[in-house]
């Protein structure tokens, strides 16, 4: 018999989430079963990806107060009567802030054989996962970017932004990014952005965006909304693409916020702005995430951590991801 720790949502979040809207749960699992291919798996969790801004919009939409906080994980097999998940393996699953979980299998993956050594499994979390994914089918599919093209991107500094940046610069493009703090601005010019901005210091949004591209910008990839993309829309060329990822400046507010309102420059430019879910293209990700893997690998594509140590702090470290404390993808390994 294992015990496993989780964290559940005790009180819907009001406004900016508190550490007191969690509780740490203990629960009494099962023995395994044997059924061939049906047969339990014991898991124990390596790294969790629960700090993540999509847990914000999701648990306000999917969870019910007492329900697990919804996430990603990293797991390494213990225990398994599934000959198809030998223990010692390292899978992907879905089942939220816990320590240990039981599987049939069928809600896993298992990370790639040609995973290096030398590479964190964390990254199958971030750079190497959902959201390096979302990143590539973004630009690819929504943005449609082309080499040579001006592609703009907020919350650059980000587990989604960070890549964005990189494959564009990959795929030829020039690369204007903002974050929210100097230490953020310089780590974007370290992976190759040709701008990058602090949004926080600026005296003029509009300013500064017309500094860096003077031509405007071809592609435009939201990852914040609000009166950032209320500027950055006024700036695209004409027939530019917007991809709406995510809304990071609306997420916490208690009141919903109001214009200015997108139709007068989506008209006269003849802007296309799509918002989408990675999953749309989830029989493509093996595709994509090769494509990640390789780039890593041959050091084209760089990453960044922000790692909390401890079950116990998992609450600590989604509030500090909301606050914009992340460089990269921000983690909890047990």
């Amino acid at each position: 018999m294992v015990t496993a720790k989780a964290w559940v949502l005790k009180k819907h979040f009001d406004g900016f989430p508190k550490t007191s809207d969690f509780d740490l749960k203990e629960i009494e699992l099962p023995n395994l079963k044997d059924g061939g291919d049906m047969s339990g798996i014991l898991l124990k969790l390596h790294t969790v990806n629960c700090v993540c801004l999509c847990c914000r919009p999701y648990s306000q939409r999917d969870m019910k107060e007492g329900d697990i906080m919804i996430g990603t994980q990293v797991a390494r097999i213990v225990e398994s009567k599934n000959p198809a998940f030998a223990v010692g393996a390292f899978v992907l699953g879905n089942k939220g802030w816990r320590t240990h979980f039981i599987s049939n299998g069928k809600d896993l993956q298992l990370l790639p054989s040609s995973w290096p050594e030398s590479l964190p499994r964390s990254l199958a979390l971030g750079t190497v996962g959902m959201p390096g994914l979302t990143a590539y089918f973004g630009l690819l599919k929504v943005c449609k970017v082309k080499p040579g093209e001006t592609v703009l991107v907020n919350a650059a500094a980000g587990a989604v932004g960070s890549v964005v940046g990189q494959l564009a610069k990959i795929w030829s493009c020039k690369v204007v990014g903002c974050a929210g703090s100097d230490d953020k601005v310089a780590y974007l010019k370290k992976i190759g952005f040709d701008e990058a901005f602090n949004y926080k210091t600026v005296k003029s949004l509009d300013e500064v965006l017309r500094k860096a591209s003077p031509d405007g910008y071809d592609c435009f990839f939201d990852n914040v909304g609000g009166e950032f993309a209320s500027v950055a829309i006024n700036q695209m060329k004409k027939y530019g693409r917007i991809a709406v990822c995510g809304a990071i400046s609306q997420y916490n507010d208690t009141v919903p916020q109001k214009g200015p309102y997108v139709q007068i420059p989506m008209i006269f430019k003849e802007l296309q702005m799509e918002g989408f879910i990675v999953t749309r293209w989830k029989n493509q990700w093996e595709e994509g995430l090769q494509a990640l893997l390789k780039w890593v690998v041959e050091g084209k594509m760089k990453y960044h951590e922000q790692v909390t140590e401890g079950f116990e702090n998992m609450p600590v470290a989604f509030i500090g991801m909301l606050k914009g404390e992340n460089l990269g993808k921000a983690v909890v390994k047990l």
